[in-house]
């Protein structure tokens, strides 16, 4: 039996959902047999959730050869307007349009779900389109609590689905290269890893409850989440800091960053973690620290440890190992310019990783680069900029049905956002946490196992993950 599998019955029972429907006993879908697929057949994608996110999804995939925009999804028909312009403006057939995913999964024409909800979302519709017969790209985070994300992985292999998590740099063919060269001991004995996660993030105000915006399925946008008064923090991008529907920056652009570094370090769960910060500078409705700092403990099998640090910055920093600056990798190319300012300047974030080993260090950036400087004066030593078409890699593991080329396959992404969990419960319990990665458990603590099950949000009727995938 694998670890992922070592968890105690009684604490699938306490999650309050062992009557939770399946999709198919709530839409009646039966499940699909496997495709086989022609030289010339293409994927019918559906994506679901199109604001923000989901406009990159809907391009993307538009651009893959093998794959077809058949549907998409969305809970607000303002947002669905705006997309079917896009669509047309980038001269690709018109979808189908649904609201309700539940909907949608009843399409039997349709091959796989590209999920780029708000986090709450995430692993409930991953569950269902695995067990409605399609693939799934889902987006980072895989999960909101730990207990989803194990449920995801049950779910993808129980109906043998190829499902694959939005952590792009695993597609990245620098990042490839790079975490080689580390395995080739470019750097010597690596022991330490540090994500860093420091980006410009305004104040988000306070907000007052309203009306539902006219075209808005409000309940259906909720979801698994309790169902509060509607207010715009509550709603678009804003949902990221609220801990109902978000994971705070260390899942949102953290979720990256941490994944690569615990990929480069070359561990799996931790046994240790602690998490401090705070929600500073601003008095809002944000309810997630805007920064934290976090370190994990893995003890290896040959008796070393080894340590990743994370680190969430919001506002002023400085750089490191030229992260963040412009010419590697992404740097702060994207980031919007700073109103008013006579030199057009743009703010400073810094979005990468650092690795330390015994003869030298790494930095990596920008979903695609990495450089390499090595002994006491930190001689330049390999480096690249190559990035990767993650869109076109989960179509073609579609097509071929080989697990083992998905870059970011979901038990690996599940590991990654159980450290998230990890650190998030330790920041809002305010203790250190010591973690059984056989049992998946926080040893001696009730309480941080009930937050890694979600119990202190809870699951609404019929938006449950069910025990039995």
């Amino acid at each position: 039996m694998d670890s992922e599998s070592k968890v105690n019955r009684r604490d699938f029972l306490r999650v309050g959902i062992a009557n939770g429907a399946s999709l198919a006993a709530l839409s009646g879908i039966s499940i699909l047999p496997q495709k086989v697929w022609g030289a010339n057949d293409r994927v019918r994608m559906a994506v679901v959730g199109l604001h923000g996110r989901g406009g990159d999804h809907l391009k993307g995939f538009g651009k893959v050869p093998n794959a077809e925009i058949a549907a998409i999804c969305d809970i607000d028909d303002s947002v669905i307007s705006k997309r079917l312009d896009d669509i047309a403006a980038w001269n690709l057939p018109k979808p189908q349009v649904y609201k309700d995913i539940r909907k949608l999964l009843e399409d039997k024409s349709i091959d796989a779900v590209s999920i780029a909800t708000p986090n709450h979302w995430h692993s409930l519709m991953g569950i269902w389109a695995c067990q409605a017969g399609k693939d799934a790209y889902v987006e980072k985070p895989c999960s909101h609590s730990w207990w989803e994300g194990h449920q995801l992985v049950a779910a993808m292999r129980r109906y043998d689905r190829i499902v694959m998590h939005g952590t792009q740099g695993r597609s990245a063919e620098g990042y490839i290269e790079g975490v080689r060269k580390l395995r080739e001991g470019v750097i010597g004995d690596v022991y330490l890893s540090r994500g860093l996660c420091f980006k410009w993030r305004d104040t988000i105000g306070v907000a007052p409850a309203e009306a539902v915006p006219a075209g808005v399925e409000y309940d259906l946008w909720t979801g698994p989440a309790p169902l509060k008064p509607f207010t715009r923090n509550r709603f678009h991008y804003n949902w990221h800091w609220i801990w109902d529907t978000g994971n705070g920056d260390v899942g949102n652009q953290g979720v990256h960053e941490m994944d690569m570094a615990r990929w480069a370090l070359g561990v799996g769960y931790p046994n240790r973690i602690s998490a401090t910060g705070g929600h500073v500078m601003f008095k809002d409705d944000q309810q997630t620290p805007n920064i934290m700092n976090c370190s994990f403990e893995f003890d290896m099998p040959d008796g070393t440890r080894r340590m990743l640090e994370f680190e969430v910055r919001h506002w002023m920093t400085n750089t490191e190992a030229s992260i963040g600056m412009p010419g590697f990798g992404a740097g702060s190319a994207a980031l919007p310019q700073v109103a008013g300012s006579a030199s057009a300047k743009q703010p400073l974030a810094m979005c990468g990783n650092l690795v330390y080993g015994s003869k030298g260090y790494m930095a990596l950036a920008g979903y695609a680069s990495y450089k390499t400087f090595l002994g006491q004066t930190n001689e330049p030593g390999p480096c690249a900029d190559r990035a990767g078409n993650y869109w076109a890699n989960f179509v073609n593991c579609v097509r071929s049905r080989k697990k083992e080329d998905i870059p970011a396959p979901i038990e690996e992404a599940h590991i990654s956002c159980t450290l998230i969990h990890l650190a998030n419960t330790s920041y809002r319990l305010g203790r250190t946490l010591d973690f059984d990665p056989a049992s998946q458990r926080v040893i001696g603590d009730e309480q941080a196992n009930s937050y890694l099950r979600g119990e202190d949000r809870g699951f609404r009727q019929p938006f449950t993950i069910p025990e039995n995938v």
